[in-house]
């Protein structure tokens, strides 16, 4: 298979520690090479809450330069160690760290300081992995441990800071820890009922386990990360009707195109969409809230939605990180976050009962919620986005 028709899918999720606002893990990804390539980084920071927040971020931006430019990972790993921050008293790192390094041709690099060893999934199995351990007598006690493989199309590979193998510690069920072969054996067990998991939906079940052996309250700061190799996943996201009406057969053929899930926002557009095509369009309660409308369903549609109220709380909640409330918003951003590839399709007829056409505002809040919406999943998850106008 072509590097090009794989994607590197990455997520993560995180809690902190049962009293504090701000979790001392970060975990940040960077997309390199027009995506061919992306570093990933796993920090926890030691202590907790600010501090410890702090040492997590310069620890990770550190680590995402040196890694970035690419040099043989003998010098990398060299200059990891010789960089990052140490206490000075008890010559320990600031903070532990993983940090892979994944490209589309499946080539990948890992570095590990102090965190529970990665997972490799392959084929519902644990795949075990040759790790060299590096020292220095300038390191004194500190071990990097570095281990190079070839991936494969649908492996996953999971980050986990110790706040989720050390889980339930000093409790009945977990005397010494979840551990990391019962947290292995989980992961494994939720892919084997869901195999098309999404790496965000992945990185929160690991999450809420581990804080379910907390008794509700995590007694340390708790992060998964996930990377997956996979082939991408499509949707296309139709909003507004066509500038020209003529257009509107071949703006409602997108719908049965092959090769990708559909969600329709706008009632004008769903209705257009439903005439061309001739569908009913059919009010879905399930999802009724009062900050959002209800959605609608149709054949051959993922999801049908209200426009432009609908994208903005959809851009507020990616923003945010969460979404706080059960409604079409959220399962829209559910769609968003579980594809690879978002491709908008926005049309550019003005709406003559809204406003004056001379001065298209809502032609505009559209197109700038889709930007909004386009950039917050290109940078903060690393989607491939593109929007094409009708």
């Amino acid at each position: 298979m072509e590097p090009e028709a794989r994607f590197i899918e990455v997520d993560h999720f995180g809690l902190p520690c049962g009293g504090e606002h701000l979790s001392g893990d970060l975990f940040h990804s960077r997309s390199l090479e027009d995506g061919h390539r992306v570093v990933s980084v796993l920090a926890d920071g030691l202590s907790s809450g600010v501090e410890a927040a702090v040492l997590a971020s310069v620890t990770a931006s550190m680590a995402l330069e040196y890694v970035e430019w690419n040099i043989d990972t003998a010098q990398a790993a060299a200059i990891l160690m010789d960089s990052l921050p140490v206490d000075p008293v008890r010559r320990i790192s600031y903070s532990t760290f993983t940090i892979v390094d994944a490209r589309r041709d499946g080539r990948t690099r890992v570095f590990e300081h102090g965190n529970p060893p990665i997972m490799l999934i392959r084929d519902g199995a644990l795949v075990p992995l040759e790790r060299t351990v590096l020292a220095q007598p300038r390191w004194g006690n500190r071990r990097l441990r570095v281990s190079e493989f070839q991936s494969s199309v649908g492996d996953r590979i999971v980050l986990c800071s110790d706040g989720v193998t050390q889980s339930g510690m000093g409790t009945p069920a977990h005397p010494l820890g979840w551990g990391e072969p019962e947290a292995a054996a989980f992961a494994l067990g939720r892919l084997a009922r869901t195999p098309d998991l999404s790496s965000r939906r992945l990185a929160e079940l690991l999450v809420d386990r581990a804080l379910w052996n907390d008794g509700g309250a995590a007694g340390d700061d708790v992060t998964c990360g996930i990377i997956h190799l996979r082939r991408p996943r499509v949707l296309q996201v139709l909003t507004g009707p066509p500038f020209d009406r003529a257009r509107d057969r071949d703006f409602a053929a997108l719908v049965d195109a092959p090769g990708s899930r559909k969600v329709v926002c706008g009632g004008t557009t769903s209705n257009i969409l439903a005439r061309e095509l001739n569908r009913e369009v059919e009010m879905d309660l399930s999802l009724h809230d009062r900050e959002v409308p209800a959605p609608s369903a149709m054949a051959g549609v993922e999801l049908v939605t209200e426009g432009c109220l609908t994208l903005a709380k959809v851009s507020e909640y990616l923003e945010a990180g969460a979404c706080p409330r059960r409604n079409a918003a959220s399962r829209l951003v559910e769609l968003l976050l579980e594809s690879d590839v978002i491709h908008f399709q926005v049309g550019t007829a003005v709406n003559e009962a809204h406003q004056d056409p001379a001065l298209p505002v809502e032609l505009d809040i559209r197109r700038n919620v889709i930007r909004r919406v386009a950039a917050l999943l290109e940078t903060r998850h690393l989607k491939k986005t593109r929007v094409s106008y009708y």
